[in-house]
């Protein structure tokens, strides 16, 4: 096969996939060139920075493409309609990633909880404002409702109660073997009502944001509120007067609407802490995903 991969992927894994006789070229398309670039190619293996919408599926409609795998677990970068009626199957690598999101979710809770962001961005300015930041709480005994119970889901869901937080788990599939003293399915509403910290972990959601001015509403007031889900889940304009009405304590933030130039207000804010869509970005999950991507290619048949 000759291989696309536009955003980065585990040397290791490359060199395997060299050994096992593959042509792999690394390269980045802007949108207006992919769509022909990618008629060259076998397959295309890329991350959340190249999209692939239907425009370059229709330009690359009847070539050698076949394949295209997203390295990681969203596949909301992709058309994947479009590529499937134009006979392009679209792979993922839904394992490899959720304990490093679940990590990273659980540090912006820390963060929110003790202020660590502002605290650590003032103490850059040569401020020691110890009495500011010295009325944080802390998580054990709180109640952690988690939206969107799948691998990643119950990742976060094991952690928070292994530091003594309560569960309360909302999704659409159930795994009644989960529940148990410490953590229970619940109505969404039921968890938007009695969870102090709110963390969003479902796949992207068309249409109208997942959580809303309606949704924040229904949510206990100081509640912290986490996603590294999708950006568009979120309606920012919502969440930002949540935040500023103080409804909304703090907010931990790895996925924005508008990648990678997120909406500023929300940046600055000194409730929010932000990171910048990292939350596959070790490099224990890098060679797990590596690895699933080597396996997909090594049993593809078109």
């Amino acid at each position: 096969m000759r291989i696309l991969v536009t955003d980065g992927m585990d040397k290791a894994a490359m060199e395997t996939l060299r050994g096992q006789g593959h042509e792999i070229i690394e390269q980045f398309y802007e949108p207006d060139q992919l769509g022909a670039a990618l008629r060259e190619f076998d397959c295309a293996v890329i991350r959340s920075a190249t999209k692939i919408r239907a425009q370059q599926i229709q330009e690359a409609k009847g070539s050698r493409l076949k394949l295209l795998i997203r390295a990681g677990v969203g596949v909301d970068n992709i058309d994947v309609e479009a590529a499937q009626a134009a006979g392009i199957q679209v792979k993922n690598t839904p394992r490899s990633s959720s304990r490093a999101v679940a990590e990273l979710a659980m540090a912006h809770m820390f963060a929110c909880a003790r202020n660590l962001s502002i605290a650590g961005h003032t103490m850059r300015e040569g401020k020691w404002e110890k009495k500011a930041y010295s009325k944080g709480f802390e998580l054990c005994g709180k109640t952690l409702g988690v939206l969107g119970y799948g691998r990643i889901g119950q990742t976060i869901g094991a952690m928070a109660q292994a530091l003594g937080m309560q569960v309360l788990a909302y999704d659409i599939y159930q795994v009644d073997s989960l529940e148990c003293p410490t953590m229970h399915y619940v109505p969404m509403d039921e968890v938007l009502a009695k969870a102090d910290i709110i963390t969003l972990h479902t796949p992207a959601i068309e249409g109208k944001p997942f959580i809303n001015a309606e949704t924040i509403a229904k949510m206990k007031d100081g509640v912290v509120f986490i996603n590294t889900s999708r950006g568009n889940n979120v309606d920012e304009a919502a969440l930002l007067d949540a935040l500023n009405s103080g409804k909304v304590r703090a907010a931990g933030l790895d996925v924005y609407a508008t990648e990678p130039t997120p909406c500023p207000e929300l940046l600055a804010h000194p409730h929010v802490s932000c990171t910048p869509h990292i939350g596959a970005g070790t490099v224990e999950a890098q060679a797990r995903i590596g690895e699933e991507i080597v396996s997909i290619i090594s049993s593809f048949q078109v």
